[in-house]
């Protein structure tokens, strides 16, 4: 496993992925390294790399019946462990090669938080906040999600949460557990790894 990013997070951006039509397992091992390829070409510079576990999860929100999610993090930082290495570049144009890539697997957006083949959600980039129409940072629910801390909290379990991005400063960890019950009826489940993602519990 590659070494802990830095603390706090200013170094550091984080983006999630989910999916629940079509083949998410075999999405998601193809979109890996080309979401890879996006961001060293966006950064413009060498990244350390940490991906979480796969967790399968129930819908939140959208419409009734949907199947279950697939979601994972990939946490990525510049720099050695021991500090930020320069400010990151415009998240818009890392949203932009985003969407391009959701596009590119079939993604529709046909109501809000209805079934997809892929979804990229930028949770944070560096210390950066935004309002924008197009790119709120930090995500604005990251806190309140557990297919969302779940994966960060696997990562590293001491990760620090942006601060807009929760009341009080807390890790990926205690914003897991601080969750009502029922935001973890059934609880995220960590799937084992295999060839084109090996991370696992």
């Amino acid at each position: 496993m590659p070494p802990t990013p830095a603390r706090p997070s200013p170094s550091s951006l984080a983006i999630a992925l989910g999916a629940n039509l079509g083949d998410p397992v075999a999405t998601f091992a193809a979109v890996r390294p080309r979401l890879e390829e996006e961001l060293g070409a966006w950064a413009a510079a060498p990244l350390q790399l940490s991906w979480s576990p796969r967790f399968r999860t129930q819908p939140v929100g959208g419409p009734p019946g949907q199947p279950p999610y697939l979601n994972a993090v990939l946490l990525a930082w510049k720099g050695s462990a021991h500090g930020p290495d320069g400010a990151w570049p415009d998240p818009l144009l890392l949203l932009v090669r985003l969407l391009a890539l959701e596009a590119t697997f079939g993604r529709e957006r046909r109501e809000r938080w209805g079934p997809r083949r892929l979804d990229l959600d930028l949770l944070w980039c560096g210390a950066m906040a935004s309002r924008g129409p197009q790119l709120v940072l930090p995500h604005p629910r990251l806190g309140e999600r557990a297919f969302v801390l779940a994966p960060l909290a696997a990562i590293d379990p001491d990760l620090p949460l942006p601060l807009a991005a929760a009341l009080t400063p807390r890790t990926a960890a205690a914003g897991l557990a601080a969750l009502p019950r029922a935001a973890l009826e059934p609880p995220p489940l960590a799937l084992a790894g295999e060839p084109g993602w090996p991370e696992g519990p």
